[in-house]
């Protein structure tokens, strides 16, 4: 389901997506309003996973970033990877997996529809961010190490 928006989402910037036969080690390319992703990736999931990604360089990068020995390149692929772990895995929806009583990083991963691996690396990128935990709308605390929510209660 969420390739599917994905899917819908480029489609409605404008972004022409294909699945294409790559070699194993490209998840997904993007260059000039054309996205192809790698139609060997065995799972939706997985492809929304590079799809987010490539999504993120669209409205992060510019110019030619293959060349990852290049510190430019490098930071805008880093760019592009956090737009997708912030659009895909929003704190929100780890306090809708904890509302609905999912527990578990496996369980989480499921429920919001990435790998568990892609999750990891959200949760990892969330702490670079915010430290060990972080409150949403003075209403839960998350908690990203380990991983849980917490929710407060107002003062009465």
């Amino acid at each position: 389901m969420l390739y599917d928006n994905l899917l819908r989402e480029a489609e409605h910037l404008g972004i022409d997506t294909y699945e294409k036969p790559m070699s194993p080690r490209n998840k997904g390319l993007y260059g000039d309003n054309i996205i192809w992703i790698n139609k060997m990736i065995p799972t939706r999931v997985e492809k929304a996973c590079a799809l987010g990604e490539e999504l993120g360089h669209h409205h992060t990068s510019y110019g030619d970033i293959l060349d990852q020995s290049d510190v430019c390149a490098r930071k805008q692929e880093l760019r592009a990877r956090q737009w997708a772990y912030w659009r895909l895995v929003p704190l929100t929806e780890i306090v809708r997996a904890y509302k609905a009583r999912v527990s578990g990083r496996h369980e989480i991963a499921e429920f919001i529809g990435v790998t568990e691996a892609f999750l990891q690396d959200s949760i990892d990128r969330y702490r670079e961010k915010y430290g060990l935990f972080v409150v949403l709308d003075k209403q839960y605390t998350v908690y990203l190490d380990p991983l849980g929510v917490a929710e407060l209660f107002p003062e009465s």
